[in-house]
């Protein structure tokens, strides 16, 4: 079966070839008929608690609890998750954790103060959330590098409290590595309940989870339409779905390598989308060409037949800055941009989550170990948002002081505003210290 038949090939000498790339700019929307499932999960939640929160595990999860206090993960449990993870994969995750940290604390934002033209004292103060939530998924493959891409920068942020909601399988446990991997990374609570319910119960708390006052992570469509549904309710990082890829790439660009990542998305399964773009015709047949002879190699053959066939797309463009503007409309969450004219065209890339740069940069790397998070905007919403920074996990304070002299020269600036916008007790507060 030759996979690369399922693709979508859109060609620039296409009649249609327009009408095909408006198709891939796009807005960050929840696709049909998960806004109002998701609505009724969080109703329960609301209302239910802890008794919600079960259900709602037995029946999307299958595994079974009996009270709310047996969904969080026990000292025993971590204890036990511990002896069961090889030497080899406790290394990787430590040499994952520190890069992490260390790009963390690099991007941490710092105090500062000044003054402003009338010789005020500005400045700002940033101070960690006290306790904030994470969601990481699980199923049939947990990720436990999501710990690192997450746990770790709330830690070096200094977050006291750290609370985990993470699905169980259908024996109600957890992956041991990913329990492991929590516990080092810094988590302070570790909750067995996934999907939207989780996020709602991070957000509203329940009897056994006190609520976060702000939740973090990636997830599938649903967990992603409950962030956006419980913003205000509690403040939200970004909207993280299904992973995607683009490789943007001219001559250079290797297929064997192209394609390797494309199916690395593909793994995935679901909702996930690859996209390759290419003004070389030869190279656009060398990457479906690859991607037909790998497959072959590789397990996960459902995930990646099916992600392949709903997601997978194939731009020929007549030349590269073309490409560049799919690209900026598309805003995926990961570009690989290969291209021997790199210097010029990276600046004109706005709105990808993050950039692997060269033939030897594959986003697997950047999904484990480089040290920026993982965790980045997907289906549009880099149009909008950012990856997941240390510093969104700092509030922020501005702090403002004024002593004599410099209320004397802003009072006649403040009394000017409050008489044009009609709030002359705002310019009295302002000249009874100058007169006082």
């Amino acid at each position: 079966m030759l996979v690369s038949r399922d693709m979508r090939i859109i060609r620039y000498q296409q009649k249609n070839f327009q009408s095909a790339i408006r198709k891939l700019d796009r807005r960050s929307a929840p696709p049909e008929g998960v806004e109002e499932i998701v609505n009724g999960v969080i109703e329960a939640v609301k209302k239910e608690g802890d008794a919600a929160l079960i259900a709602l595990t037995k029946k999307f999860d299958k595994a079974e609890f009996k009270k709310g206090s047996d969904l969080r993960v026990s000292e025993s449990e971590l204890i036990a998750a511990e002896d069961a993870v090889d030497a080899v994969t406790k290394k990787a995750i430590a040499a994952s954790r520190k890069n992490v940290t260390q790009f963390a604390k690099r991007s941490l934002r710092k105090d500062w103060h000044g003054k402003n033209s009338q010789g005020a004292e500005v400045g700002e103060i940033y101070q960690p959330f006290e306790r904030v939530g994470v969601y990481v998924p699980g199923g049939s493959a947990p990720l436990v590098s999501t710990s690192n891409m997450t746990v770790c920068l709330a830690a070096a942020a200094g977050c006291p409290e750290i609370v985990v909601a993470t699905p169980p399988g259908p024996d109600g446990t957890v992956n041991p590595a990913l329990l492991y991997a929590l516990k080092e990374a810094g988590a302070t609570e570790i909750y067995k309940v996934g999907g939207a319910q989780g996020m709602a119960g991070l957000a509203l708390g329940t009897k056994t989870i006190k609520p976060v006052v702000k939740v973090f992570g990636p997830g599938n469509s649903f967990v992603v339409e409950a962030k956006r549904q419980l913003f205000g309710v509690v403040a939200v990082d970004l909207l993280p779905g299904p992973s995607e890829v683009v490789s943007l790439a001219d001559s250079s660009g290797k297929a064997a390598f192209i394609a390797a990542d494309m199916l690395a998305q593909a793994e995935h399964g679901g909702d996930s989308v690859m996209g390759f773009i290419t003004d070389s015709e030869k190279l656009l047949e060398e990457v479906q060409s690859q991607v037909n002879e790998q497959i072959q190699l590789l397990s996960r053959q459902k995930q990646l037949r099916a992600a392949l066939k709903q997601g997978a797309w194939m731009v020929l463009v007549e030349k590269l800055e073309d490409g560049i503007d799919i690209v900026n409309k598309f805003a995926p969450e990961h570009l690989s941009l290969i291209t021997r004219r790199e210097k010029t065209l990276l600046p004109k890339v706005k709105t990808s989550g993050a950039i692997f740069l060269g033939n030897y940069s594959p986003v697997a790397v950047g999904d484990f170990l480089a040290g920026p998070s993982h965790e980045l905007p997907t289906g549009g919403a880099g149009k909008s948002f950012p990856g997941l920074t240390v510093d969104m996990f700092q509030r922020r304070t501005s702090i403002v002081r004024l002593d004599k002299e410099s209320m004397k020269k802003s009072a006649p600036i403040v009394e000017a505003f409050a008489k044009v916008e009609g709030l002359d007790a705002h310019g009295r507060s302002a000249t009874i210290r100058v007169k006082g």
